[in-house]
């Protein structure tokens, strides 16, 4: 029989095999960080090959162990010991290497999205991510953590059980999670490879009703009421009935999200409902001399026990040690079932060097409200815009309620300047302005009197001044005919028709005319009458031309006034346009409308990432308030700190 040890430096580059190497031990560990150790001859020239954080492979018979790192380095040194002992860590460690300073979020990734996300974080790329065999949607957030505790905190709120392995034999090293084993594939049987067996049981440990708790205090602390039917706790109705009830308040402040919080309580409670059960085994590896797998024993297995006064039994293989794997290498040591736990936390805390922080991983939802506030008419909608990141996986909810109100001012009146200003034109036309039926109108009556209108005192007044004609001639007319018994031509005789003239020439006519006008006065005497009129039907017509009014205003100022001023009339209705597409509600008010439907998308039916635009238009001036609620899980890569 035989193992070998392997050197090598940091760059990987074998040194050496340490043939002298002995008390060669190793121990894996279900989920853990496996760890080893080895001694050398004080004087064996290979030590020098065995610095500390170099790397040592362990290979036992033909079966690859795995490759670890130097991390502590002993040297012994008196009469009867002369040698140097080196503790060694897997090289799993190298992600302890790395430190994931500040905070680091993500929301609803899958489990291989998350765990590459982590490996990327590497400064030197040793490993590499393999297979994963879980897709669940948790959302994790670390803050100054390292890169194996994250690592290590994804599947800590699974209620499924979690292996870790890995392959180191080529580089980059592998990393994988898978589902481990759930049929037993090896046995321990009495009187056939049994070598020791101790069963330690704690029924202390039993709690079948657990109330979660997790971030705040007091009535605001967060539980699991609403994701899980209105019911503060988690129980198991079998073990209640078995064992009684045995309740536990179990307070976690790093949880802050209550789906995470559920998860990590069922999956408490499946370990707890029972006994704390540790089984210590001793069993000789017998693979070596029959060649059956059954009589192999590896961690993770499940093993069935079948030993005098137990019932038959199937456990797990949680660690897997062997303390002299050269001078007894089928001498295995066995711890199965649970392993011993603090009540206090779901994480699996690394008790050795690893130095791993106890982290929060918790699965979340991200919620973002908008609110809208502005006034608008029908010709200008209240336009709602709203922005969806590229890095948002999944849109839960998009929610739309509003309120309409009176339109609102916050100020009276303006300033202005002066100016003339044509304020109004016209076209002009013919007006009927008024129209009347006529009629007899009796308009004055009067009672009569005599009224003296004028006096006058008398006197001679020039009225002409003298004439000079300077030829005057006279005619006669016709003669008349005597007329018998006519008076004024009786007696004439008849001379026929004929003309007289006389001819006066010289200045024999300059003269002047003078009237004398006594004192007097004038009476009227007015009897008692009336007038009456007589009117028509009629109308009257303006006829007004084309013109223009100018207003001229004086350089001047208007003090504002200010407050909030409403109009007292209201909208009677509204109009809703998501990306256009109209939504069949017209009422002034509305809450928890589903915009969803009416959001534009791409082939796939997906909501398109981008802007989004919501338009309330109101039939007439009014003022909305609206409020957009939307559920969304979020990507977070983004190393910015602005």
């Amino acid at each position: 029989m035989f193992i070998i040890v392997k050197s090598y430096d940091q760059n990987l580059v074998a040194t050496g095999i340490l043939e002298n190497a002995y008390d060669i031990s190793y121990e894996k560990t279900f989920n853990e960080l496996w760890g080893a150790s080895f001694s050398l001859p004080l004087n064996d020239p290979k030590n020098k090959y065995c610095n500390p954080l170099h790397y040592i492979e362990i290979v036992d018979e033909d079966e690859y162990i795995g490759l670890f790192r130097i991390v502590p380095k002993s040297t012994v040194k008196n009469e009867s010991t002369k040698a140097v002992s080196y503790t060694l860590e897997h090289v799993l460690a190298t992600l302890l290497d790395k430190s994931m300073f500040g905070y680091k979020q993500t929301t609803n990734l899958s489990t291989r999205e998350n765990l590459q996300m982590l490996i990327n974080q590497q400064e030197v790329k040793h490993w590499k991510l393999g297979q994963v065999n879980f897709t669940r949607y948790f959302s994790y957030k670390w803050e100054n953590s390292n890169l194996l505790s994250a690592i290590f905190s994804i599947p800590n709120v699974f209620d499924d059980e979690y292996q870790w392995t890995w392959d180191t034999t080529s580089y980059p090293w592998i990393l994988n999670l898978v589902a481990p084993e759930t049929e037993p594939t090896c046995e321990i049987k009495e009187r056939y490879n049994l070598i020791d067996l101790q069963v330690e049981e704690n029924p202390m440990g039993i709690y079948n009703r657990i109330y979660p708790l997790g971030y705040g205090e007091g009535d605001n602390q967060l539980n699991i009421k609403k994701v899980n039917n209105g019911i503060p706790y988690v129980e198991d109705v079998e073990s209640i009935a078995e064992h009684g009830l045995r309740e536990y308040i179990w307070a976690d402040t790093r949880f802050e999200d209550s789906n995470s919080l559920l998860a990590s309580a069922k999956a408490l409670l499946k370990e707890w409902k029972r006994p704390k059960v540790s089984w210590q085994i001793t069993a000789a590896e017998l693979s070596r001399k029959t060649g059956l797998s059954k009589d192999k024993f590896r961690m993770g297995k499940i093993v069935r026990i079948d030993v005098d006064d137990f019932p038959v039994t199937d456990l797990r293989i949680k660690k897997e040690s062997k303390s002299d794997a050269q001078g007894q290498p089928w001498n295995v040591s066995l711890e199965l079932g649970d392993l011993k736990e603090d009540l206090g936390t779901t994480e699996t805390d690394l008790e050795r060097r690893q130095q791993i922080n106890e982290l929060y991983a918790q699965g979340a939802t991200n919620i973002s409200n908008y609110s809208y506030n502005d006034n608008a008419d029908d010709e200008n909608p209240a336009e709602i815009l709203v922005y969806f990141p590229d890095e948002i996986v999944r849109l839960n909810k998009a929610i739309l309620s509003y309120k309409t109100d009176k339109f609102r001012a916050y100020e009276r009146a303006i300033e202005g300047g002066g100016a003339v200003v044509d304020s109004t034109s016209s076209g002009g036309g013919t007006t009927a302005t008024s129209s009347s039926g006529g009629g007899v109108s009796k308009s004055t009556e009067s009672g009569g009197s005599t009224t003296q209108t004028s006096t006058s005192g008398g006197g001679s007044v020039q009225s002409t001044t003298t004439k000079t004609f300077t030829q005057l001639n006279l005619q006669t007319g016709v003669p008349t005919n005597s007329v018998p018994g006519d008076e004024e031509t009786e007696g004439y005789p008849n001379y026929g028709y004929h003309l007289h003239e006389v001819q006066i020439l010289g200045d024999h006519f300059d003269h002047s005319h003078e009237v004398t006008v006594p004192n007097h006065i004038h009476a009227v005497s007015i009897p008692a009458h009336s007038h009456e009129f007589n009117t028509p039907n009629h109308s009257h017509n303006v006829t007004v031309p084309n013109h223009t009014h100018e207003i001229t205003l004086p350089d001047h100022t208007h003090a504002i006034e200010f407050g909030i001023f409403k109009l007292e009339k209201m909208p009677s209705k509204v109009v809703i346009k998501i990306d256009g597409n109209t939504v069949p509600v017209t009422a002034l008010n509305g809450d928890n409308i589903d915009i969803i439907p009416y959001l534009t998308k791409d082939n796939s039916g997906k909501v398109n990432r981008g802007w989004h635009s919501i338009q309330v238009t109101p039939d007439v001036l009014g003022r909305i308030n609206a409020q957009i609620y939307t559920q969304f899980f979020i990507q977070s890569r983004g190393e910015g700190e602005y």
